[in-house]
């Protein structure tokens, strides 16, 4: 079905390719079209469906043919959570980490975010655009066409603004689209240590400045423990509602502390990590429609145990998203597909699910509804695939079978 018109730009067709098109409800597994048709018009599709089916007025209109030489096509890749933009490394800490020095060994020794948090702030904004421009450029050519990054390595206003129109120059300068994330109640940064009320005054200082800059799409922020208390965190919470920003939460990855209820009182766009979710947790997320960003990355990184309530997650209807979470200390990973394959492997996703989490439920964590499938009136970001079955993304370990990205209709 076309949704624009047909006659105000030219279009372009591709053919000669199956399309998973990821379409929720299809009657086929991943949407599967075997012998596709596209039409792409400026940046959006105009028709998506089987050749055979292609109207003739539609042909006759596409000044442009690309055949895609039997390739797969699915939907961009959606990076829906990254903490791309830090200073320096933690690769010292992870040796440390595997000769048995513990985390609290480890922070009391000036490691853990602290560090991340000091190399960050010493960086100048050229240096944290040129170390982030090429894990950005890695996830590019694994067929990312667009990623969340969010902010929390500055923890001072100064900072954290550097940090976040790094962000937004990155996707000026890349074929990519990029959401800012504010996530200043990451962690205590040193000068607020003890004064943990302090620094959630800091952060809330610091909203309204970086909104009206224009760098903020959303927040986010850290629930557990060893970060923020629910109290805190709905304080934060409180200000982005009052500022009409969605809200993100870091929630119940080393504990239970109800933060998947707290954000979903606040209908958070998703709520991420999981493993100790609740039941009660999922079926406030149910109700809210907040979905659950998996990062199995981390889960992996940091030789967890306790998997995320995945079956519990599919019985109340929640979305599951799947993410690199690609940060320094935790899941330095820049490969989405990679993630595709952990997800089944450690959180027993099926392929199709996972496919899913990186592209349709990966848009609506991020609040994006022109997006994450091929469909007509959808954005044209594309990605073609070397691969005869959409599972061989999920399946090929360490494998890029990418051939080619089309990005807001042009290619990349």
């Amino acid at each position: 079905m076309s949704t624009l018109d047909p006659t105000s730009t030219p279009s372009t067709l591709w053919t000669n390719c199956q399309a998973a098109t990821l379409v929720a409800g299809a009657n086929s597994p991943y949407g599967l079209l075997v012998d596709a048709a596209l039409v792409v018009q400026g940046d959006n599709l105009l028709w998506v469906g089987a050749r055979s089916q292609l109207p003739p007025e539609l042909l006759a209109v596409c000044q442009r043919q690309h055949d895609a030489g039997g390739a797969l096509i699915t939907p961009g890749l959606i990076d829906c959570h990254t903490h791309l933009i830090y200073g320096g490394d933690r690769a010292t800490e992870f040796e440390m980490r595997l000769n048995g020095a513990s985390y609290e060994e480890i922070a009391r020794a000036g490691g853990g975010i602290a560090s991340t948090v000091q190399a960050t702030r010493t960086a100048g904004a050229e240096d944290l655009q040129a170390s982030a421009a090429k894990r950005l450029r890695q996830l590019i050519d694994s067929g990312v066409t667009t990623l969340e990054i969010k902010s929390g390595y500055g923890l001072a206003l100064e900072h954290e603004r550097k940090c976040l129109r790094v962000a937004r120059a990155l996707g000026q300068s890349h074929a990519v689209d990029v959401r800012n994330t504010f996530l200043g109640a990451h962690a205590i940064p040193p000068e607020f240590a003890g004064r943990a009320d302090d620094y959630v005054e800091a952060v809330l200082q610091m909203l309204p400045v970086l909104h009206a800059e224009g760098l903020v799409d959303a927040v986010d922020g850290f629930c557990e423990r060893i970060a923020f208390s629910p109290a805190h965190i709905e304080r934060v919470f409180a200000a982005a509602a009052a500022l009409g920003i969605p809200v993100k939460l870091h929630a119940e990855q080393l504990s239970d502390s109800g933060g998947a209820q707290l954000a979903a009182r606040y209908g958070a766009l998703s709520c991420d990590h999981l493993e100790w979710l609740s039941p009660e947790g999922v079926q406030a997320m149910a109700r809210s429609g907040s979905v659950a960003v998996l990062l199995p990355g981390a889960y992996y990184f940091l030789r967890e145990t306790k998997l995320p309530p995945f079956d519990l997650l599919r019985q109340h209807g929640v979305p599951m998203a799947i993410s690199t979470d690609c940060n320094p200390g935790s899941s330095p990973c820049t490969s989405l597909l990679l993630m595709l394959n952990m997800a089944c492997t450690l959180f027993r996703l099926t392929p199709e699910e996972s496919l899913a989490g990186v592209t349709r439920n990966a848009a609506l964590a991020l609040g994006l509804q022109d997006r994450g499938v091929l469909a007509a009136g959808k954005r044209a970001d594309f990605v073609l695939w070397d691969v005869q079955s959409p599972a061989e993304l999920s399946y090929a370990l360490g494998a890029n079978p990418r051939i080619q990205t089309v990005f807001k209709g042009q290619v990349v």
